[in-house]
């Protein structure tokens, strides 16, 4: 029996499940509320002003996001609390900043040396405006970021006696507790993290250097540092999805995540061999760390216990021994990442995950058409009607759009 899943929509696609992504939205801002913190979700994940709505009703206080791009997306949106989560370097990136400056309440970008904050100083000064910073602390990760003391107090010494910068607080991102193994291992890096913050504000505190905001971000330590007295905001990014990283390191189980990409068997060559649609351009090459659920390699297969063991750029080879596949089937696969997948998409659907699954063989007519009544694909735009164009039926959620005509909403890339 061939199950149908989502007919209306060709494949490979990105859905997104309703309730498992608002559930998200809700038990990461609950963790916020109860430990008294601000959450600045960061929206790289998902790119949208539409869902980055959802997170502000919810109770977030602004938005972070990772690049200029992703900003001015934001601010065309009417977004008016944004932290560009980046360092921001070279003169077009910073008149960039400038016109953001002018159009936001409030936008904050984060610098690691004196070299680029003189930059933004001197651009800010011909335009009579101050820009407010925050310090990179580097808390392991080996990224961008500071750790000697010397030199953050070096910096925040400059930001300090420039008329046009403003010191907002220190910043980090521990992206390092993705390389753990246990949860414990996370807790742990998420409290040196705030040690080593807390360190460096008392020692900045102590040459009258005051650091309001203790600001740090990532999804695996985020319920750790909320609790942390001291921390004041919290950043993580792809707990509105959730993805196969996340259930390794423990941070939710399969059922919270809410993005997978659907796609169609095309071929089935050879016993224990099914061919899909959905290859690198549609799962990404990015893979679960070592030492984590080292048996799914590209992506889990919802209902399924078999392995896409390969993938070429269009094309995702399963291996399977204990069940079948047909071709014409459809399946939904929950990425490995889902911010990069978000990225490799056009558009994505929200769906209501109660009537996902739909086998036309055993119901009537009738009982067919009322399921496909129920299954809510959402006309959730973001700039208007995408039918104008004759798109689908269903006005998928916009992610962005590489046409010459519409570049309002592009991001830049």
């Amino acid at each position: 029996m061939t199950k149908k899943i989502f007919t209306e929509i060709d494949t490979p696609a990105l859905l997104i499940e309703k309730s498992v992504m608002e559930n998200n939205i809700s038990r990461m801002q609950k963790i916020a509320n109860d430990n008294n913190v601000n959450l600045r979700p960061h929206t790289k994940t998902h790119k949208s002003p539409d869902l980055a709505r959802k997170q502000l009703r919810a109770g977030a206080v602004g938005v972070a996001v990772a690049k200029l791009g992703e900003a001015e997306v934001m601010a065309a949106h009417g977004f008016d609390d944004i932290q560009i989560a980046n360092i921001i370097v070279g003169d077009i990136k910073i008149r960039r900043l400038l016109d953001l400056h002018r159009k936001v309440k409030r936008i904050t970008c984060t610098v690691d040396s004196i070299v680029a904050a003189k930059a933004i100083a001197e651009a800010f000064k011909q335009n009579q405006r101050i820009m407010e910073v925050f310090i990179e602390i580097n808390t392991g990760h080996n990224r961008s970021g500071l750790n000697e003391l010397g030199k953050i107090k070096e910096l925040a010494e400059f930001i300090l006696n420039t008329d046009y910068l403003k010191f907002a607080g220190l910043f980090s991102h521990p992206g390092h507790a993705y390389n753990t193994n246990t949860i414990g291992q996370v807790k742990t890096i998420a409290k040196q993290e705030a040690d080593q913050l807390f360190t460096i504000h008392d020692e900045l505190g102590e040459e009258s250097i005051v650091a309001d905001e203790i600001s740090v971000g990532s999804t695996p330590t985020a319920r750790f540092s909320a609790k942390i007295l001291g921390i004041n905001e919290i950043r993580p990014g792809n707990y509105i999805f959730y993805d196969v990283i996340q259930v390794s390191l423990g941070s939710c189980t399969f059922d919270d995540c809410a993005l997978n990409v659907l796609t169609t068997v095309i071929s089935t060559p050879s016993q224990g061999i099914a061919i899909i649609d959905a290859g690198a351009k549609a799962l990404s090459l990015d893979r679960v760390m070592d030492g984590h659920k080292e048996s799914i390699r590209h992506g889990y297969i919802k209902e399924k216990s078999a392995q896409i063991t390969r993938i070429s750029e269009e094309h995702g080879i399963i291996e399977y021994k204990d069940e079948s596949f047909q071709i014409g089937e459809r399946i939904r696969i929950i990425p490995n990442h889902a911010c990069v997948v978000m990225n490799l998409f056009d558009y994505a659907y929200i769906v209501d995950k109660t009537i996902s699954l739909l086998s036309e063989s055993i119901r009537t007519d009738l009982e067919m058409a009322e399921a496909n009544s129920k299954l809510n694909i959402w006309n959730a735009t973001v700039l208007g009607d995408f039918n104008v164009n004759g798109l689908r039926q269903y006005a998928p959620l916009k992610l962005r759009n590489r046409g010459p005509d519409r570049m309002l909403f592009h991001m830049k890339y």
